[in-house]
């Protein structure tokens, strides 16, 4: 079995980090076997490294590697790339195409960015890794192949299956083995071994003199996050090496090179969510005005209804009926806001000489005084002298109120604010 330094120099892989070297470690541990194996780590890490390390230290070393980015393939192919598909499958299908499965077939397929498959190719594999089997697209053939999967992510698994992304009995059948590699901002002492590798690397490709950073630069360097990792690294490296004229770099000329140096992006992130924060807060306050406009509609029908018919008890229970409706059973909350009404319409209606009311066997407005006919009332007088009474019946208590007017208890709240009672 070879050692970790020697498969570092093998593959051209730098740096003497704890994490990397375990990294290493468990593939030339998992090499020798057939289970399957899942790298993971952020974008721009170098997790293509491992599979073909597993590949060439396996006993199927001498069959084919295929490195497939799943995240590449529009989702309509990717069943025809993976497992080929049958002549007229579907439209331009001209010919009978073999699959990678079917090509390499005694090799290892390298699944790159596996996090972005179709919910429909995930069935697909998961079959594949249980028994080897695979049909063609357009085929009722049952196929057999016998491959070796690796299969890497930068995203997060557990969050792709909560979201229903991701299977999660895929993801225990890729991750017999995890070997997770670190991101670059945690590989410090790597960080300026990889640059000087980089700086001469494309010095002899552009053949110019190799850069050279100060101790200043070095430590900038050092610091820096590195989101986009070993990938970031090496393009600023190219970029310094093509176009600065001195050869030493300071840390001002490097940090002319790094993005965001000194920016605030969570805030910028932050501010964005606000922003969607108070559209939704928008939404939610016009959805509420609009209630309450239909709620003072329905109290004007009630309301005349009670005027035509003098029948109480038949409208409360229609606005008790039509409460539950809009509102369910919690009619109890009190809202701290007014409903922008332009004119009561106590104010529109004005009744003359109103017919004798029957007073009803169980009436709820009895402590209401007796209304003669000749005389002319107002409709807002009337409903803030019952209202008036009622609380006093019941000594301020709104909810017991609400009940005996047959409202609701945030109607009887506005109108008590509307008529400053």
């Amino acid at each position: 079995m070879e050692s970790v330094q020697a498969i570092k120099q093998r593959f051209g892989i730098i740096g003497n980090d704890p994490k990397l070297n375990r990294a290493i470690e468990k593939a030339i541990q998992v090499s020798p076997t057939d289970i399957s194996v899942l790298v993971t780590g952020e974008s721009g890490v170098g997790k293509e490294s491992v599979p073909k390390i597993i590949h060439s230290l396996s006993h199927r070393k001498h069959g084919k590697y295929i490195a497939v980015n799943c995240g590449a393939i529009p989702e309509g192919t990717i069943d025809s790339e993976l497992f080929g598909h049958e002549k007229g499958a579907f439209t331009g299908a001209t010919q009978t195409r073999s699959g990678y499965f079917e090509v390499a077939d005694g090799g290892t397929i390298f699944l790159d960015e596996v996090g972005e498959l179709p919910l429909t190719t995930q069935v697909r594999l998961l079959r594949v890794l249980e028994n080897g089997e695979f049909i063609k697209v357009g085929s009722s053939k049952v196929q057999k192949t016998n491959v070796r999967i690796v299969a890497a992510t930068n995203v997060n698994m557990f969050e792709a299956i909560k979201k229903e992304k991701f299977r999660e009995d895929l993801y225990y059948r890729l991750s017999t083995v995890e070997i997770m590699l670190p991101p670059l901002r945690e590989r410090k002492e790597d960080i300026h071994l990889l640059f000087r590798k980089f700086a001469s690397d494309f010095a002899t490709k552009y053949k110019m003199p190799t850069i050279r950073l100060e101790d200043d630069a070095v430590l900038l360097l050092e610091k820096y996050h590195w989101s986009g990792n070993i990938r970031q690294l090496r393009n600023i490296a190219e970029q310094i090496s093509v176009l600065e004229q001195n050869r030493t770099i300071t840390a001002s000329v490097l940090s002319g090179y790094l993005p965001n140096i000194g920016s605030n992006l969570p805030a910028i992130i932050a501010n964005k969510k606000q922003e969607s924060d108070f559209s939704n807060e928008r939404e939610i306050l016009y959805k509420v005005l609009f209630d309450m406009k239909n709620d003072l509609n329905d109290l004007k029908k009630l309301t005349m209804e009670l005027m035509r018919s003098g029948n109480s008890q038949q409208v409360q229970k229609d606005n008790e009926n039509l409460i539950r409706k809009i509102y369910g059973d919690d009619d109890e909350e009190e809202i701290a806001y007014e409903e922008p009404v332009s004119q009561q319409p106590a104010e529109l209606l004005q009744i003359e000489n109103p017919a004798p009311q029957p007073k009803p066997e169980e009436d709820k407005y009895h402590f209401a005084e007796e209304i003669e006919e000749e005389e002319t009332l107002s409709l807002q007088d009337k409903e803030i002298e019952l209202i008036k009474k009622s609380l006093e019946r019941h000594n301020g208590k709104r909810k017991a109120a609400a009940e005996e007017l047959g409202i609701s208890e945030r109607t009887l709240y506005r109108k008590i604010k509307q008529y400053d009672l």
